[in-house]
C-alpha cells in the first residue's frame, strides 16, 4: 500500500489516549470522516474486542438505517480485554450506489459525492475489514474476536439489511456482538437507561475529560468507546463481557405452539408482494431475530393471500427496531410496517388440530402449497408429478390433502421437503400438467398450512339462511346515492397501484375528495381489477378532476378518468358492468371488492357464508300504487349455498395512521334495525311497472340507441334496457327489455322476434 497525505491512524499510547497522530497507509482516498455511533467486536472467549463506527449516507444517531440509505463509513480498532492494548485505528470510505448525501450527513461528516466516488464497494470494505482485525490480532497475540456495539442499529438495521439486499455474506462475527449500552448499564445500574445512552453522556458520566471538537467525527467516538471499556475493566466494576447480543443466520420455520403471545412483540406488514413467502419476510427484516414459526402470512376469503403477513419478533426490543422499518422496500414495493396484537397473531398462526400437528412436526421442513388438483388425485399421483429428483419428506407422510368435512377434495395440498435444493426444483414445475389440469406451486408457511385446513374444516356441510345484516359504518360516511355526478372513474390502472399511488397520481385534487371516498375495486378472484371509483366533494371537482387526469400517465400504463354519479359507482360496486352501452345488473357471482385499510370501529365480525344481493324477480317489480310502494320491504333475499359470497366496500382512510389496520366488519342485524329496513323505501334497479322482454342474438356492438330504434313506437324509454355482459366485460349479446304493459310486451314479440337488428336475426322471449 503507498501512505497518502490525507489518510492517517491513530495508535492509543496511554489508557484513554494521548492519541500519536502517524502518516497513514491508505485504503482509502482521503478526506477526513465524520462517522456514526462505534460498534465494538469482542472475541468469542471475551479477549479481544473490534469497536467499529459507521455512517450511512442519511439519517444517524437515534434513526440510524430508518431511512434505508447506504453505508458510507467505518472506523474501527482492535481492542485487547487483557493487556488492555489497542491495535491501529483504522477507518474506511465505502463507495454507495446513491452518492447522493442528505443534509445533515454533509453537515456532520463533511464528506462529498466526489470524495466517495472515489472509494471501494462495501464488498471491497468488508473484505479489508477482515484482513485488517486479524493482522491486528496477530500483532496483538490474539486469535478470536467478538463485535461490541454503541447500540444496536450499525449491526442490525445497516449491515445485514443492506448486505442482504446487494445479495453480499456477512461474516460469522457480524452475527454476535455486544451491546455497549448494555454493558455500561450492567456495570453501573445507576446511570441511565440504555436507550436513553450516548457515547457522550456515558464518557460524562465517568468524568472523561474529551473534546469532541478536536478529533474528526468517528475517530473521537472510537477513542471514547475504547476509554470507556477501558474504565468498565479496571474502575471497581472489572466488567466481563460474556453474553454477546446475538442475530439469527436463518429463520426457523414451524407451527406456533403458544397459548398467548406478547402483544409487544408482533407487527403486521401490508403490501407484500402476493408471491412472497415468510424467508421473503424473514429476508427483508434481516438482523432482527423473529420468533420460530413467526411468520403467519394472512389469507382472503378464497384461500389466497392478501399481501399482509404478521409477523412475531423474540422480544419488544425486536420488533421497535422492526417499526423503524416502516416503508422500507422489498424489491420496488415499499412495505407498511405497523404494531399488531398477540390476539390477531394467533387467530392466523394458532388453532392447530392433530391432523396439521402432526405433519408439521418434523423441523426445519420446506413447505411447498399445491394448487389445482384434480379431485380424483392420489399421494402416489402427486409423488409421481413431483418426481425422483424432488424427493418428499417422509414420503406419502410428507402430504397432507386439504378436505371439506366430508370428505371431499379441495384441489388444495401442502408437500415437505426436506431442504431448499428440492423445494425449488419442485416449484419449477409451477403449471406443468397432472391429468388434464395445471398445477399451481408456491412456497408456503406453517401457518397458511393451518389457515387453510381451519377455513376448510369449519365451512358448514348443509349451508342455513344466515342472519340479515346491516354493514357498521359511520353514517357521514355511507357510500354516495343519486344522479348527481360527483365521482370519478379510473380505469386502466396498473395492477400493482395502490391507494397511495392513487392519490399520488391525483396530485392537488387529493383535497377534494369526500372522507373514506377511495373505492379499489377487485376482481372475482380477489386481485385488482385496474379499476377505481372516486368520490369528489362536488359535481364541479369531479369534472376538473377528469378533464385534469384523463389519459395521464401511472407507472408505465396511461390511466382513463370517467366523471360518474354516485348511482353509477354503486352499481358497478354492487357488481354490475358500467360502458358506454349502458348498464348491466350484477350477475350472480358479484366481484371481490377491497376491504377498508383501516375502521372506524372494531367488532366480531358475523359475515354470511352465502349471499346474493339480487333476486330475478327484482328486475321486474310488480304494478303496484304509491302507497303500497312506500310499505312493501325490500327486495332482497338470500340464496343458499350456489350463490355468491357478498362483499362490500367502504374504502380506506388516509394517511396511514401508525397503528395497526383493521378490517370492516358486520354485525348481525338487531330486530329494530331489520324493522325499520323493511319498512324503508327501496328504489329497484328497474322502477317501472310492465313486462320485461329477453333479446338473444344481438350483435356486438348493438347499443341503446339501435335497441330503441328497433322498438320504436313501443314507448320505451333509455333506462328500461339493460344491456347484459359476460364476467370479462364484453357484451353477451343480450338484453333485457321492460315494456309498459304486459299486452304492449306480447305485441313486441309477435311482431319484432325474427327481425334483423344489423346484420342478425334477434330472437325475443317474455320472461
Amino acid at each position: 500500500m503507498k501512505s497518502h497525505p490525507q489518510s492517517y491512524i491513530y495508535e492509543t499510547l496511554s489508557l484513554y489516549g494521548a492519541y500519536k497522530q502517524v502518516p497513514v497507509q491508505i485504503h482509502l482516498p482521503g478526506l477526513k470522516l465524520k462517522l456514526f455511533p462505534p460498534v465494538v467486536m469482542t472475541a468469542s472467549h471475551s479477549d479481544s474486542l473490534v469497536v467499529l463506527f459507521g455512517a450511512t449516507a442519511g439519517a444517524y444517531g437515534a434513526k440510524l438505517g430508518s431511512d434505508e440509505r447506504e453505508l458510507i463509513l467505518l472506523v474501527w480498532q482492535v481492542v485487547d480485554l487483557h493487556s488492555k492494548k489497542v491495535g491501529t485505528l483504522h477507518k474506511s470510505l465505502v463507495k454507495a450506489d446513491n452518492l447522493d448525501l442528505s443534509d445533515q450527513c454533509r453537515e456532520v461528516s463533511a464528506l462529498t459525492p466526489e470524495g466517495l466516488s472515489k472509494a471501494e464497494p462495501l464488498d471491497r470494505v468488508l473484505q479489508q475489514f477482515s484482513q485488517l482485525v486479524s493482522s491486528d490480532l496477530k500483532v496483538l497475540g490474539r486469535s478470536s474476536y467478538t463485535l461490541c456495539s454503541d447500540g444496536q442499529l450499525l449491526i442490525r438495521q445497516v449491515l445485514h439489511p443492506e448486505t442482504s439486499k446487494k445479495n453480499l455474506l456477512l461474516s460469522d462475527c457480524f452475527y454476535s456482538f455486544y451491546d455497549l449500552r448494555k454493558e455500561f448499564r450492567s456495570c453501573y445500574p445507576s446511570s441511565a437507561a440504555g436507550k436513553d445512552q450516548t457515547i457522550k453522556t456515558m464518557a460524562e458520566y465517568l468524568g472523561l475529560g474529551t473534546d469532541e471538537a478536536e478529533e474528526d467525527f468517528g475517530v473521537w467516538q472510537v477513542k471514547t468507546m475504547v476509554a470507556i471499556i477501558f474504565s468498565m475493566l479496571s474502575e471497581g466494576g472489572n466488567h466481563v463481557f460474556t453474553e454477546p447480543e446475538t442475530v439469527k443466520h436463518k429463520y426457523e420455520t414451524g407451527p406456533c405452539k403458544s397459548e398467548t403471545v406478547d402483544s409487544e412483540t408482533v407487527i403486521r406488514a401490508r403490501g407484500l408482494p402476493w408471491q412472497s413467502s415468510d424467508q421473503d419476510i424473514a429476508r427483508f427484516f434481516k438482523g432482527l431475530n423473529i420468533a420460530k414459526g413467526g411468520v403467519a402470512l394472512c389469507l382472503n376469503s378464497q384461500g389466497r393471500r392478501n399481501g399482509e403477513a404478521l409477523v412475531r419478533f423474540v422480544n419488544s426490543e425486536q420488533r421497535d427496531l422492526a417499526l423503524e422499518r416502516h416503508k422500507h422496500h422489498m424489491g420496488s414495493r415499499y412495505i407498511e410496517v405497523y404494531k399488531a396484537t398477540g390476539e390477531e397473531f394467533l387467530k392466523i398462526a394458532g388453532g392447530t388440530s392433530n391432523e396439521v400437528a402432526q405433519f408439521l412436526s418434523k423441523e426445519n421442513q420446506v413447505i411447498i402449497r399445491m394448487r389445482g388438483l384434480p379431485f380424483t388425485a392420489t399421494q402416489e399421483d402427486v409423488l409421481g408429478f413431483l418426481g425422483p429428483e424432488c424427493p418428499v419428506t417422509g414420503g406419502k407422510e410428507g402430504l397432507l390433502f386439504v378436505k371439506y368435512p366430508d370428505g371431499r377434495p379441495t384441489g388444495d395440498a401442502f408437500v415437505l421437503f426436506s431442504c431448499e435444493e428440492y423445494a425449488q426444483s419442485a416449484l419449477k414445475k409451477h403449471k406443468e400438467i397432472l391429468g388434464k389440469r395445471y398445477i399451481e406451486l408456491f412456497r408456503s408457511t406453517a401457518a397458511e398450512v393451518q389457515q387453510v385446513l381451519n377455513r376448510y374444516m369449519s365451512t358448514p356441510l348443509i349451508p342455513t339462511l344466515p342472519t340479515p345484516i346491516i354493514p357498521v359504518i359511520p353514517p357521514p360516511y355511507t357510500i354516495a346515492t343519486g344522479s348527481v355526478r360527483d365521482c370519478v372513474r379510473l380505469r386502466g390502472l396498473p395492477y400493482t397501484a395502490g391507494i397511495d399511488d392513487i392519490l399520488e397520481f391525483m396530485g392537488d385534487a387529493t383535497g377534494d375528495i369526500k372522507p373514506h371516498g377511495v373505492h379499489m375495486v377487485l376482481n372475482q378472484q380477489g386481485r385488482p381489477s385496474g379499476d377505481a371509483f372516486i368520490q369528489m366533494k362536488s359535481a364541479d371537482k369531479a369534472f376538473m378532476v377528469a378533464q385534469k387526469c384523463h389519459k395521464k400517465m401511472m407507472k408505465d400504463r396511461y390511466v382513463e378518468v370517467f366523471q360518474c354519479s354516485g348511482e353509477e359507482m354503486n352499481f358497478v360496486l354492487m357488481g354490475g358492468t358500467l360502458n358506454r352501452s349502458g348498464l348491466s345488473p350484477p350477475p350472480c357471482k358479484l366481484p371481490c371488492l377491497s376491504p377498508p385499510a383501516y375502521a372506524a370501529f372494531q367488532t366480531a365480525a358475523v359475515i354470511p357464508a352465502e349471499a346474493a344481493l339480487y333476486q330475478p324477480q327484482a328486475l321486474l317489480p310488480t304494478t303496484r300504487t304509491p302507497q303500497a310502494s312506500a310499505a312493501a320491504p325490500p327486495a332482497v333475499t338470500y340464496y343458499p349455498a350456489q350463490a355468491a359470497q357478498l362483499y362490500m366496500n367502504y374504502t380506506a382512510y388516509y394517511p396511514s395512521p401508525p397503528v395497526s389496520p383493521t378490517t370492516v366488519g358486520y354485525i348481525a342485524a338487531p330486530p329494530g334495525a331489520v324493522a325499520a329496513a323493511a319498512t324503508a323505501t327501496h328504489t329497484p334497479i328497474l322502477p317501472q311497472p310492465g313486462a320485461l322482454v329477453r333479446m338473444q342474438g344481438l350483435p356486438y356492438n348493438t347499443g341503446m340507441k339501435e335497441i330503441l330504434s328497433f322498438f320504436q313506437g313501443y314507448q320505451l324509454q333509455a333506462d328500461s334496457i339493460l344491456m347484459l355482459y359476460n364476467f370479462n366485460g364484453q357484451p353477451s349479446g343480450k338484453a333485457l327489455v321492460t315494456f309498459p304493459s304486459l299486452d304492449l310486451a306480447k305485441k313486441a314479440v309477435a311482431e319484432k322476434n325474427g327481425q334483423l337488428l344489423g346484420s342478425r336475426y334477434v330472437e325475443l322471449y317474455l320472461v
